[in-house]
């Protein structure tokens, strides 16, 4: 946890962020100030189907999967492939922490402001309250229930890497940076693992079509842990559907893929574009659990999903340096990282071919040309 807020201390130490306009006391806001009003850019409008959302009650939500169902490592790969996001159920998060860390959640953005902004982030800080940014994350708050809800989604996160990572046909001892012996919970540790907890809140708008909770972006993560209570607001963007709303589940959690997992996939689990609505009437505060490789651990795609109908489409790369491109491209960073675009129907073969594609490649490098 230290190791991953000095990276991104590092990070923004480099790429300061200076707004313009201060914290204000959003909760006594009567109209929206003009500089808080959204305004998408034309190559955003286009790139999520002019804005056409789906709501719940159109039958096309990201899956839900039962941890429980003997089946879940298939299930979770299809999602990944299709969705890049999806929720669990029975994923041995007691329902009371859950709830535990929602009331100390809200009850940290009720305060004042005075009281809040002595704990106000500096331009090129990474922890501290403040408007959001991107990639700037907390590390963790001081209090019992929020160190008891790391350590409960530390073990869950490391045990859904495994399965996503399975469903590739990738298998631990394929993974050098995962440590060997198992942890107290029986599952196995992925060593030095890096993670960082943010919580969002997201007050009620007096205009909430003319503003964004959260703009439209994807993580730069492996994967992300969401508690998002029971009040809806997130939504994914689905090829050929617009932005489809995530329904919250009672006891449920999302799970979208980042970055670095597209990367490790070749493409095969693309990060999801996710974004945040705001509401007129109802508060919203969501709870993120942002999951990682060590910060100096190269991060290309994985021998077992490369082969010669599928080559390497990104260069290695480490967290700490995606950071500092995420922060200067922002969501073309990926792109920044690409060797080359993929060949029509590269993906078309099912997870099963893996090995055969890779049966004599002990390496990741490709020609390009």
């Amino acid at each position: 946890m230290h190791t991953m807020l000095s990276s991104i201390s590092d990070v923004y130490k480099s790429h300061p962020l200076f707004l313009h306009h201060k914290n204000p006391d959003l909760h006594s806001l009567q109209e929206l100030p003009d500089s808080y009003a959204w305004a998408p850019s034309l190559e955003d409008s286009h790139h999520h189907h002019h804005g056409h959302t789906l709501s719940p009650g159109d039958d096309v939500v990201p899956p839900v999967i039962d941890l429980e169902d003997p089946n879940a490592c298939v299930l979770i790969g299809h999602a990944c492939k299709t969705w890049g996001v999806f929720q669990v159920v029975n994923h041995g998060v007691p329902g009371r922490l859950l709830d535990d860390v929602e009331f100390a959640g809200k009850s940290l953005f009720s305060l004042p402001p005075q009281q809040k902004l002595k704990a106000a982030r500096s331009p090129d800080g990474a922890a501290g309250y403040g408007i959001a940014r991107i990639s700037s994350f907390f590390s963790k708050l001081m209090c019992d229930v929020v160190v008891e809800y790391e350590e409960a989604m530390k073990a869950l996160a490391e045990k859904l890497t495994w399965l996503v990572l399975a469903s590739l046909g990738i298998s631990k001892q394929d993974i050098q940076w995962a440590a060997a012996g198992p942890n107290n919970n029986g599952q196995d540790n992925l060593k030095d693992a890096s993670a960082v907890l943010q919580l969002n809140f997201y007050p009620t708008c007096p205009d909430p079509e003319r503003a964004m909770g959260l703009a439209a972006h994807t993580d730069s993560t492996l994967l992300t842990i969401l508690y998002q209570s029971a009040i809806s607001g997130l939504q994914v963007s689905k090829e050929g559907a617009g932005w489809v709303t995530v329904p919250p589940i009672p006891g449920g959690l999302v799970i979208n893929m980042g970055d670095l997992m597209h990367i490790l996939s070749n493409g095969l689990y693309p990060s999801v574009t996710h974004r945040v609505m705001v509401n007129r009437t109802q508060q919203r505060l969501s709870v993120a659990y942002l999951y990682g490789p060590p910060t100096s651990v190269l991060i290309s795609p994985h021998p077992k999903v490369v082969g010669p109908s599928r080559p390497a489409l990104y260069r290695a790369v480490t967290w700490h340096e995606y950071l500092g491109t995420k922060a200067k491209h922002f969501n073309k960073a990926l792109s920044c990282v690409q060797l080359c675009a993929p060949q029509n129907a590269m993906f078309a073969e099912g997870n099963d071919n893996h090995k055969n594609d890779n049966s004599n490649n002990n390496n990741n490098s490709v020609q390009v040309g």
